[in-house]
């Protein structure tokens, strides 16, 4: 069976919404929802590990069922640390630490918070099929396709890449249009580690409903999603 980390990435700092990562949503610390989604498609993943760079954040891993095994050094912890960096030192570490050869790494956001083992499972499934250097989570998008972006030019008001048709309804919007949600980086272990990239060349796309491509960016964002929660405990 091939090695899959589970890596949760979770720095103290955070300027959008303080303390994000251990902020409650609807009851529970925001990182909790993704280490329960890992849990629960824990027979899939080898480790599920917490990469942080705080303490406060990495016993409340640990209560939660996650391992956090490390601190994160301060050069990777900053706002604008790029992410190859992060996930090389925890995979190194972790093989380090176990002395096996890790074969692919799943990255999960906390912001995505509506993630579910069953993603989880289903993207899994798509990589083991071969093919492909990563699997990404994606939602199709309406209110933001490209065929209703515009530019300016000498004061006119021009299609930006795709001509759209007055009275083109978003149904009609043609190509389908999609974007990353977030959810889910699937990468090989050495498309990471040797090659310095989430992506590699061949991406296969795992498509999300919007419903659960919420990330947690700003307050507001903290606000809806507390509301679908309370509508989901209603239903």
């Amino acid at each position: 069976m091939e090695k899959i980390l589970a890596l949760i990435p979770a720095r103290g700092g955070s300027k959008g919404v303080p303390h994000k990562n251990i902020r409650p949503v609807a009851g529970k610390p925001l990182i909790a929802y993704s280490i329960e989604a890992a849990l629960a498609a824990r027979e899939m993943l080898y480790r599920i590990v917490v990469s942080t760079d705080e303490e406060q954040i990495a016993s409340a891993a640990r209560q939660l069922g996650a391992e956090a095994p490390f601190l994160r050094p301060a050069d990777l912890a900053s706002d604008k640390s790029p992410m190859v960096p992060v996930v090389r030192h925890a995979v190194q570490f972790i093989e380090q630490q176990d002395g096996v050869h890790l074969d692919w790494v799943l990255l999960l956001q906390p912001t995505a918070l509506f993630r579910t083992a069953e993603d989880i499972r289903a993207a899994v499934a798509l990589a083991q099929g071969g093919g492909c250097d990563s699997v990404i989570s994606v939602v199709q998008v309406f209110s933001t396709h490209p065929i209703l972006m515009k530019k300016i030019e000498d004061g006119h008001l021009v299609p930006f890449c795709i001509e759209e048709k007055e009275g083109t309804r978003r149904q009609d919007y043609q190509p389908a249009a999609y974007m990353r949600n977030g959810a889910i980086y699937l990468v090989k272990r050495d498309v990471v580690v040797d090659k310095g990239s989430m992506w590699g060349d061949v991406i296969h796309p795992y498509v999300m409903p919007e419903e659960r491509s919420v990330n947690i960016d700003s307050e507001m964002d903290l606000r809806v999603a507390e509301m679908m929660l309370a509508e989901r405990k209603q239903a």
